[in-house]
């Protein structure tokens, strides 16, 4: 497993930097087509390629660590009541003070019920937080996945529309 280190470019910043790289390509004159350099263009797209997965794998990894952490909260909470339970049985055995026993039984598992409620809310809320920051993310790699392939079907479609004839007249006139 890779450790991605903070200057390293990520996927967005990839796909940032091909969205800037169409952007400034230059056009051909009196049509929409761009110019683009084909080596450029296939490197970034590479680049983009190769990280994709970590970006998928790290996506992945974040919500197992959601479904670690709520089996960890809910196996404490479960601990929690059972250790509350198990003190109630043991004053429940003691002759002498069987009325206290029961008062303080019942405020142990409540009490115990209450920390397992409480742990089992923050759990929840941590993993809906979890899932909420990884759906914006996505839509949001999404959204510019879609930007670009349209920025390139775009470029595609106008390239069709022009005869190769004239378009090698006119990178020759442009030399």
């Amino acid at each position: 497993m890779t450790v991605e280190r903070a200057s390293d470019p990520t996927f967005l910043d990839h796909l940032d930097r091909l969205e800037t790289f169409v952007s400034g390509a230059s056009r051909v004159p009196l049509t929409s087509r761009l110019i683009v350099d084909e080596q450029q263009f296939i490197e970034l797209i590479d680049q983009i390629r190769g990280l994709a997965p970590e970006e998928l794998r790290s996506a992945k990894r974040i919500n197992q660590d959601k479904d670690r952490v709520l089996t960890q909260a809910r196996a404490e909470a479960d601990r929690i009541v059972d250790e509350a339970r198990e003190k109630a049985m043991q004053i429940l055995e003691q002759d002498t003070i069987v009325r206290s026993a029961h008062q303080q039984a019942d405020a142990y598992v409540a009490e115990a019920i209450e920390q397992a409620d409480e742990v089992r809310r923050g759990a929840d809320t941590y993993a809906l937080a979890t899932l909420q920051s990884l759906e914006d993310q996505l839509t949001n790699l999404l959204s510019i996945v879609r930007r670009g392939k349209l920025a390139l079907q775009q470029t595609l479609a106008q390239s069709v529309e022009i005869e190769p004839e004239s378009e090698v007249a006119h990178i020759r006139d442009h030399r």
